[in-house]
């Protein structure tokens, strides 16, 4: 038989008695299919890595074959990668070891001080020294470390060399304004950018084909790319085009065949550098990495199948330290990461929660609906188990919407219809016409922490997960005579197609201006957990009321608690709650969890859950209340 490469296929060519259907068997797995011809089985989807598989099988087996010249060929080159590889292997963790050529390292020093504006940390060089040895690495340091700062540094680097001529970052649109900004602040140029995301998809596609103008900086969402992938591997792929392709917040792509994981993988192959930032690497499974060192690696998969399985075994055993000995040898060389005890920040200082007396009309309607959902839980053993955890979160989210703003209550909740206040015309009236009738008794305590913010002219980010409550305290803040400004989810980002309402990136940079006038930020988490530093200016935050997502929670926490501020200056945190409700639950479940969290983020391949978007904590703390009573 005659191993063969052609047309950028792998072909197993004249095949004999020798090929026994065991074997035909397991090239099938692999991939290798049987076309017209029957003496020949073809890889449909051929890699770098099947050859010296195939090779190794059959051997192993004693199969005869001869490789074509131009397969030998190819069989040289892969194993000239395998070693490139394990020689970059060796020296970055020779590096992250301390053992490193000293002289490099101060050639590096002298680039960073002569041509990057920014003065970096110790850890952010390191960091930075580290993504130019390997090329292709992943930053897993915490929120608030500067990895965007590290990136730009190691760009500039590559830029100067000629290496790379424009900077492609996937992420959220919450980190566009930050890299922006960025740009300018560590590379001492504002830079020309362009944003891939909403519009007119027409005019947004055609702007890929202007590869005679390359912009420095282009920022496109998950979403754009999965509707625009041809378009940008067209892009990437093209000659003129020598694109730093960085993922940005890469958590949302760790689901293993999920579309936006799909599409950023499509890109791998068009770039020869590519970058993974993210402070949450795997928070649920060590499946998480896949993705991530795949994308950086596409031909060398650091992580390779057999691993994968004893990684799966072992996860399941909860045998963590098997598996960090295998994650520390394939990919520990391949990432950096700084722990927020590493950071030389000052203390977060926690101020005791304001307990506040709820005023009568908030308190008749959040008693009467606590009733009701304990004579509801008693009969839900009637329903189906998924219909029940849609309830239990509805009756969940209702009373939340009582410890924020009543007249929420008038507002409907997907997948959610049931009556919490059983039909009570009296409650109704008062949720109807709660504006009328009196303000939460929230707003008048959030009013005196804000004139105490104002007098010592002090900024301060005021956070709520309700759209409505956010609208009624600008509301309610502006007759008090304060500028305040708020970013939620329907806030846009800065793109070609907006023109009249005030962008996100104008808002953040107003705030965030000491002199602008603008000291209060009302904000949401779910729009503005995210990518978003406020901390050089704003030290305080205001929690008005708080949900059971622990990730969101601590997100909001970084925003305030950075590197570039905090090491001088202390972040202070400020709840509003009601007495004798659930908010003492809430603030509880989210710190004990957030304190948990820490501890295990700490170490390096840790597990835990950790979801943007997770509501289990509030299915168990709805069991807790009215279940185990």
């Amino acid at each position: 038989m005659i191993l063969d490469y052609s047309d950028g296929k792998l072909s197993i060519n004249n095949i004999d008695d020798s090929l026994k259907p065991r074997h035909k068997s397991q090239l099938n797995h692999w991939g290798f299919l049987q076309f017209d011809n029957k003496n020949k089985l073809v890889h449909a989807n051929h890699s770098d890595n099947i050859l010296p598989k195939l090779v190794n099988y059959f051997k192993k087996n004693s199969i005869e074959f001869d490789l074509s010249p131009s397969c030998s060929k190819l069989l040289n080159e892969v194993h000239e990668k395998s070693n490139n590889f394990q020689s970059l292997l060796q020296t970055a963790m020779d590096f992250k070891d301390g053992k490193f050529d000293k002289n490099e390292f101060k050639k590096y020093l002298d680039f960073l001080r002569n041509n990057v504006q920014r003065k970096l940390k110790p850890h952010q060089i390191k960091a930075s020294f580290h993504l130019s040895l390997i090329r292709n690495g992943a930053n897993f340091s915490v929120p608030g470390s500067g990895k965007t700062t590290v990136v730009l540094s190691a760009y500039e680097k590559l830029r100067r060399e000629g290496k790379i001529n424009t900077l492609f970052v996937v992420g959220p649109t919450a980190c566009f304004g930050p890299w922006k900004d960025e740009y300018e602040k560590v590379l001492g140029k504002k830079p020309k950018h362009l944003i891939l995301a909403g519009g007119n998809s027409y005019t947004r596609k055609s702007q890929y084909l202007r590869v005679n103008s390359i912009k420095d900086l282009y920022l496109i969402t998950f979403q754009t790319l999965l509707n625009d992938q041809d378009e940008v591997c067209a892009f990437l792929n093209n000659e003129n085009i020598k694109a730093f392709l960085v993922i940005d917040e890469a958590h949302y792509i760790k689901q293993i065949n999920g579309n936006w994981a799909k599409a950023v993988m499509r890109l791998a192959k068009h770039t020869d550098y590519r970058c993974i930032l993210t402070g949450t690497p795997m928070p649920n499974s060590y499946k998480d990495l896949y993705n991530i060192f795949d994308f950086l690696w596409p031909e060398n998969e650091p992580i390779n199948s057999r691993s994968k399985i004893q990684l799966n075994i072992f996860e399941e055993n909860k045998d963590y330290e098997s598996a960090s000995q295998i994650l520390e040898k394939t990919i520990g060389p391949l990432f950096y990461r700084v722990r927020k005890s590493e950071l030389g920040l000052k203390p977060q200082i926690f101020h005791d929660p304001i307990i506040i007396t709820m005023n009568g009309h908030e308190r008749k309607v959040y008693d009467a609906i606590i009733t009701n959902i304990r004579r509801f839980a008693q009969e839900d053993y009637l329903k189906n188990i998924d219909f029940i955890d849609k309830l239990r979160k509805g009756r969940m989210m209702r009373l939340r919407q009582c410890l924020s703003y009543t007249q929420l209550l008038d507002t409907s909740i997907a997948g959610y219809k049931e009556d919490v206040i059983n039909k009570d015309s009296n409650l109704k009236y008062i949720i109807y016409r709660y504006n009328q009738l009196e303000m939460p008794a929230k707003i008048h305590h959030l009013l005196e922490l804000i004139k105490k913010f104002h007098k010592a002219k002090e900024k301060v980010v005021i956070w709520s997960h309700f759209i409505g409550t956010i609208k009624l305290i600008e509301r309610t803040l502006k007759e008090s005579g304060y500028n305040c400004k708020k970013i939620i989810g329907e806030t846009p980002i800065e793109s070609r197609t907006v023109t009249e309402e005030e962008t996100r990136e104008k808002i953040i940079k107003e705030f965030k201006d000491k002199k602008s006038g603008l000291n209060i930020l009302l904000a949401n988490p779910a729009a503005c957990a995210e990518s978003i530093s406020l901390h050089q200016t704003c030290h305080n935050a205001v929690y008005y009321d708080l949900s059971y997502n622990c990730a969101q929670y601590l997100q909001s926490l970084d925003r305030i608690h950075r590197v570039g501020g905090s090491e001088n200056q202390s972040a202070d945190y400020y709840f509003l709650m009601y007495k004798d409700t659930i908010d003492h639950d809430i603030l509880k479940t989210i710190q004990n969890k957030a304190n948990r969290m820490y501890k295990v983020i700490e170490n390096d391949y840790s597990i835990y859950s950790m979801n943007m978007f997770d509501d289990d904590d509030e299915l168990a703390a709805y069991k807790k209340l009215f279940l185990d009573n």
